[in-house]
């Protein structure tokens, strides 16, 4: 992959959920230009083990053979659904930049206390392996785990994607869309 390749898209992946069930994926394939290039979503089970399974059914379901990467907004979703980000780059065939954007200890206390006798979660989650730092040239500070791609070409597709702030936009985006279907779905008053 040519990093610098003005064509390049990117399909940002990203969740939202209320409620106890389900969480909705949305998944915004963006050219590096930042147009929206096309759209798609999946559902996963909150707390459950499906969250690979997802991702990799929104970029099959795009049935896209131009995208050149996938942008995750998270490795640990829908209450510690834990997306395998080597088994999404090995059934897509493209390499993964898994974003997140606040220094933590980890997950691995609040995975026991939560699931104690679930020794397969907390295998996943260490296999995510460290998060590494990335300046954006917004000033904020990202944190990746790159896939099939260097750190370094990874960062600089995290700032060519990135507009202002720590987000970059395909993710970005992504959040909004899957909030924007779960605001949609849920009940208003008018319906109760």
């Amino acid at each position: 992959m040519h990093v610098a390749k003005s064509g390049l898209r990117a399909l940002g992946i990203a969740e939202s959920y209320s409620g106890r069930e389900q969480s909705t994926l949305a998944g915004v394939v963006m050219r590096k230009d930042l147009l929206i290039d096309g759209v798609a979503f999946a559902r996963v089970t909150v707390g459950g083990c499906d969250a690979t399974d997802a991702v990799i059914r929104v970029f099959t379901d795009l049935a896209r053979r131009d995208i050149n990467l996938l942008m995750l907004s998270g490795s640990v979703i829908a209450w510690y659904n834990i997306i395998d980000p080597v088994a999404v780059q090995d059934a897509t065939g493209l390499p993964v930049i898994v974003t997140t954007y606040e220094e933590s200890e980890g997950l691995e206390e609040d995975i026991r206390r939560h699931f104690p006798d679930d020794s397969g979660r907390l295998a996943a989650y260490r296999r995510l392996g460290d998060r590494i730092p990335v300046l954006l040239h917004s000033g904020y500070t990202l944190f990746i785990r790159p896939y099939g791609l260097s750190p370094a070409d990874a960062a600089r597709l995290c700032n060519d994607f990135t507009r202002e702030g720590r987000v970059p936009e395909p993710v970005r985006v992504a959040r909004l869309v899957a909030r924007g279907v779960v605001r949609s779905s849920a009940p208003d008053d008018h319906d109760r």
